[in-house]
């Protein structure tokens, strides 16, 4: 059984540690070790973990890092006999058996670098959850979906997709992945904070020669929203960002051209529908987003140089992975109203062993 590391990213979140932790530990797998990274927090995580979980590691952070950097800070800190990391979000339950599936799964598959379980809704456990649902993939134009949800469209599940399938992303909710690959790779990208940095890793692996996939064996209840909820304008400055900066770290250059004129095209129109609905925070917010990608334009394009000079170290013959669908999924679901992952085009997506 190799050796795993689950690690749980708290910044003051006492309150979720005290009603997920129980599940986590009741994990039946044989060797885990579960981890809490605590990103300087305040209210006292680290004093109740030391009393009440005194089997747990704690890696305490100077400050707080985000997600992407708090992560990376973490791992590098993990003992190198750890075959896995499970990057866990504090707001999930686990069933029993999720680790052994996701490590099997991992097994099966020597070429995976990464995986996800499939995520189901805390509140509704009949339904997926938004941050992963069974399986990521982004269209042509860069935008992110999932199997069982598309935009805000979420479906029930229904076993419909208890496929395991090669995906373009793995949830950062829920993450396992090589250790030592996470490191080779140069782990998340810092300039995130949060929001799209596992898309980007993803994107950055499979440029490597590498499979990310979605074992749906495994199964995880996600509250979602726990340190941004949905309409956070904050939320949606980073995803927007964020989006446009895995683009230029990762598209190839002659899809640029056709990509960006046509995502700027849909994005100023969404700022203009939600002037038009009354809500001016969102409208400032997709405005505040585009006018500082000028000046992270740079920065991008040396990050982007850098990813390639990464990718080459670790395989002869790197890939271009474009993107994994040809449509637009906004065109799909705003104006065909194909809102199931189902009713769209077959994607083009292996099964896993």
């Amino acid at each position: 059984m190799p050796k795993v590391a689950i690690v749980i990213l708290n910044y003051n979140g006492k309150h979720w540690l005290e009603k997920f932790l129980p599940s986590v530990c009741a994990t039946q797998y044989p060797n885990f070790q579960l981890i809490i990274a605590d990103n300087a927090s305040t209210d006292e995580s680290v004093t109740w973990l030391e009393k009440h979980y005194p089997q747990v590691s704690i890696i305490c952070l100077e400050k707080n890092w985000g997600y992407a950097e708090g992560y990376n800070r973490s791992i590098a800190q993990i003992d190198t006999n750890y075959t896995y990391c499970v990057l866990l979000n504090s707001d999930i339950a686990v069933e029993p058996n999720w680790l052994e599936e996701l490590v099997l799964c991992m097994e099966r598959n020597p070429n995976l670098a990464a995986c996800q379980p499939k995520v189901l809704s805390y509140h509704q456990p009949e339904f997926f959850e938004y941050a992963g649902a069974a399986g990521g993939f982004i269209d042509a134009l860069g935008y992110p979906f999932c199997r069982g949800r598309i935009l805000e469209y979420i479906e029930k599940d229904t076993q419909q997709y208890n496929t395991d399938l090669k995906t373009f992303w793995a949830s950062g909710c829920a993450l396992m992945i090589r250790r030592e690959l996470f490191i080779e790779i140069g782990g998340f990208e810092a300039d995130f904070f949060a929001h799209m940095e596992e898309i980007d890793l993803c994107w950055r692996l499979q440029r490597a020669g590498f499979d990310i996939g979605v074992c749906t064996k495994a199964i995880v209840y996600h509250v979602g929203g726990g340190t941004l909820p949905q309409g956070n304008p904050r939320k949606l400055y980073l995803n927007i960002r964020n989006n446009w900066a895995m683009l230029f770290r990762n598209l190839a250059f002659r899809h640029w051209f056709w990509v960006f004129p046509l995502r700027s095209l849909i994005e100023n129109t969404a700022a203009m529908m939600a002037l038009l609905k009354g809500k001016f925070s969102e409208f400032v917010t997709f405005y505040r987003a585009h006018l500082t990608m000028p000046f992270l334009f740079y920065r991008w394009i040396k990050q982007r140089q850098a990813i390639k000079r990464k990718i080459r170290a670790i395989s002869p013959d790197p890939k271009d992975v474009s993107q994994r669908q040809t449509y637009s999924i906004v065109w799909q679901a705003k104006i065909l109203r194909h809102r199931k992952f189902s009713e769209l085009p077959k994607p083009t997506s292996p099964k896993l062993k």
